[in-house]
């Protein structure tokens, strides 16, 4: 169960499979670029959460083990883009 403190972005409940995709990739995206290989559990995570949704809490636990700045860098960035798609 996710804490509804951790319940954003592709963690939000009730998502189709499509939005929860594209977000998972939105926020894989920005791994990648903000954090390079730091955040390889991360983006392997959120990967494997397009098919799997089980890999949901495994992701967010990876994205929490970032380091501070690096996890404030992904977070500020996916707010960013989900404020101008809105």
């Amino acid at each position: 169960m996710i804490p509804s403190c951790n319940q954003f972005g592709p963690w939000t409940p009730g998502l189709k499979a499509a939005e929860r995709g594209a977000r998972l990739r939105a926020m894989r995206t920005l791994a990648r670029v903000q954090c390079g290989p730091r955040a390889a559990d991360l983006v392997r995570l959120l990967a494997q959460a397009e098919a799997d949704p089980a890999a949901l809490e495994p992701a967010l636990a990876a994205l929490n083990r970032l380091a501070s700045h690096d996890r404030r860098h992904v977070l500020a960035s996916y707010a960013a883009l989900s404020r101008s798609a809105a």
